[in-house]
């Protein structure tokens, strides 16, 4: 069975930070593309960040550039995002997505809210 599992989301106040995790399942992980994407209250979900299959090449949202830092552990299963210098704007709920050729999987997302 495939399963995505974000988790590390929270409350955070302006300034703070936070680590999300996606444990991956029932694929072979290290063969897929990961990024995550966020979604907040009436608007659409929105690419964040892309790491290639061996970690070497990433990419960034221009909203989340020098803030936002996606890595992976393809031993461990397990994509990351670590998001930093929070503001008001980046409350969203945050989803990890996988995708290989014709496959792609969608994790139940994790909440972020960032409120004095």
């Amino acid at each position: 069975q495939v399963q995505l599992v974000e988790s590390g989301g929270g409350l955070v106040q302006p300034g703070g930070s936070l680590r999300l995790s996606c444990a991956a399942s029932g694929f072979s992980f290290s063969g897929y593309v990961m990024s995550w994407y966020r979604q907040a209250p009436g608007k659409e979900r929105e690419l964040v960040a892309t790491i290639s299959r061996d970690g070497e090449k990433k990419g960034y949202a221009d909203s989340v550039k020098g803030r936002f830092i996606i890595s992976r552990d393809n031993a461990k299963r397990t994509a990351y995002l670590q998001v930093s210098s929070l503001q008001p704007e980046d409350t969203a709920v945050y989803y990890c997505h996988a995708v290989a050729l014709v496959n792609s999987y969608w994790g139940q997302g994790t909440q972020v809210t960032v409120s004095s």
